[in-house]
């Protein structure tokens, strides 16, 4: 008789157990979808100045940009980001990027709220050649990384991204524009 009490008793806690529920929904099921959207300052080195020749430009470009980031789990996470730099232009020589790709977090040096990422970028550029009278659309590649704090639970401070782009098929050449902006975003859910 107290085997059976014994037994009931174990099997009536475990089935509590099993249906018993916290406050906080268990992490395997919690959601971690997010959407951060925010906006930029860049300052880029064209790596044109004009005659159809890759170099250095003397003038910096300065301009302003969007960027979308989804992160479906801890690992996966999506970028999208323009920009457009449309100030100290040399000869009205400007660049637009619009581009997409993975990006990685590298969760082991994090520092407190700072997140370092990794990311890879694809799409196409519009550049604007010299007195802009002619223009043309190419592919650009970017390779880079920055750090995002996190200040609060919905913005976040883009403290440093730094791109390094590569546009292969470039009149006959190729061009490597490269730069680092910075921003602030907002965690939209």
């Amino acid at each position: 008789m107290g085997r059976s009490i014994l037994f009931l008793s174990c099997l009536v806690l475990a089935a509590g157990a099993l249906f018993a529920r916290a406050q906080v929904e268990p992490s395997a099921v919690a959601r971690q979808t997010s959407l951060t959207a925010g906006g930029m300052g860049s300052v880029f080195q064209p790596d044109y100045a004009g005659g159809e020749v890759a170099e250095t430009s003397s003038n910096r470009l300065y301009g302003v940009g969007a960027y979308v980031d989804v992160k479906f789990t801890r690992w996966i996470q999506i970028e999208a980001e323009g920009r457009w730099l449309r100030f100290n232009q040399f000869l009205n020589i400007n660049q637009d990027n619009y581009l997409i790709g993975p990006r990685i977090p590298i969760n082991r040096l994090r520092f407190g709220p700072a997140t370092p990422y990794a990311k890879v970028l694809v799409g196409y550029a519009h550049m604007n050649f010299e007195f802009g009278a002619v223009s043309g659309r190419f592919t650009d590649i970017a390779y880079g990384g920055g750090v995002d704090v996190k200040l609060t639970r919905k913005i976040s401070l883009r403290a440093i991204d730094f791109e390094v782009q590569q546009w292969p098929q470039w009149l006959s050449s190729s061009l490597m524009p490269y730069g680092a902006s910075v921003g602030i975003g907002y965690k939209v859910f």
